[in-house]
Parts: structure tokens; sequence; C-alpha cells
């Protein structure tokens, strides 16, 4: 699963998809789609960007590949190409909320869940502490616009990558353009881990 603004590296070593990084870098996009695999689709309804960054080519063909998240979208017609999938997609964008109040609470349970999520994390054992900074980087800060990107805050995303929850669920949120209501999702699961902290 990829997500917005969160690293994803990847280890490619099939024919087809190391063909499909060598394409990508060479039109120019340097970019990908990444859905997880559904069993009567083929891959998802939902998916996500990745942006490369950098591509490390190993003697024996297989490459190491740094990439980022970056826009969200929705498949609207699958293809195939070469023996790899392709797609063509319509972006996702978080609709705005423009009513004052709406704003203000859409602010103070934003800036709860964000605690809550802190303090899940800092309530994590050590070994697991470090594992997921080793890997996802330290946990974002709070932005003081909450709707000035397409995808919300990133910090929801880290956290969606870092928490061990079923894919299927993760792609419901992915899909969400609503800010409100993907914070309250991260809510419950949160609210689910840390009653099994607490034991």
């Amino acid at each position: 699963m990829a997500y917005p603004t969160v690293p994803c590296p990847l280890h490619v070593f099939e024919p087809r998809y190391r063909l499909m990084i060598r394409r990508s870098m060479e039109t120019g996009t340097k970019q990908f789609g990444m859905c997880i695999s559904d069993s009567q689709n083929g891959f998802a309804d939902y998916g996500c960007m990745l942006q490369i960054r950098n591509v490390h080519f190993l003697p024996d063909g297989r490459s190491v590949v740094d990439t980022v998240g970056g826009k969200r979208f929705r498949v609207l017609r699958r293809g195939m190409k070469d023996g790899y999938c392709t797609a063509d997609i319509e972006y996702l964008e978080d609709i705005k909320v423009a009513d004052e109040e709406e704003l203000k609470k859409l602010r103070e349970l934003h800036n709860f869940v964000y605690s809550q999520a802190c303090s899940w994390f800092q309530n994590l054992r050590n070994k697991f502490r470090t594992q997921i900074l080793q890997h996802f980087g330290p946990m974002p800060d709070r932005e003081e616009n909450i709707q000035a990107m397409p995808n919300g805050p990133a910090w929801c995303w880290w956290l969606l990558a870092v928490l061990p929850v079923d894919p299927r669920y993760q792609l419901s949120v992915l899909s969400m353009m609503s800010l409100k209501d993907r914070l309250i999702k991260i809510q419950h699961i949160l609210t689910y881990f840390s009653r099994d902290q607490s034991k």
C-alpha cells in the first residue's frame, strides 16, 4: 500500500516491472501508479502515484527504487502492456470545508486525533518505534492549514502506513475525499490499539 508523502522503497526484480521502471524514467514522468492486488479485478479501484526519487541498479539487473507517494487516484479502466497492468485514472482531492463553524469543528477533531496519534506512537515499545522510524522516518509535524494540501495533512498518511491494519481498511481510507471521515476512521483505529496498549 502506498500513501501520499510517505516513502515507499521498492526492490524490483521481475522483468516486466524492470521494464515499467525503465520506461517511467525514460519518458521523464518518473512516476507510476501503485494499487494493492484484488482477487476479482487484478488490482484495487484506488491507488497512489509513486514518484521515483532514485534508482540503484544492481549488477544482476535487479534494482532498488526509492519512491515517495504522490497523488491518489481512482481507476476508471484497466489494461495490460508488456506483462504489467495499466489503467486510465482520475486523481482524487479532498473536498474543502468552506463553512467557518464546520472548519472550526474539523480543526478541533484534527488536533484531538493528532494528539491521540502522538500518544499512541510514544507508548509503543522501543523496538517497534525504532523499526518504524528506520523505515518511515519521524511522524510529520502538525500542519497549520489542514486544507492546504489536496490529500490533507501528511501525518495522517504516515500514521496509516505504520498502523498494523487490514489493507482493505487502509484502502477505504485512501479512497476518502473527506478529511473529517478520514480522521474519524483513524480515531477508531487508534482507540482500538490504545485499548490494547493499556492492558
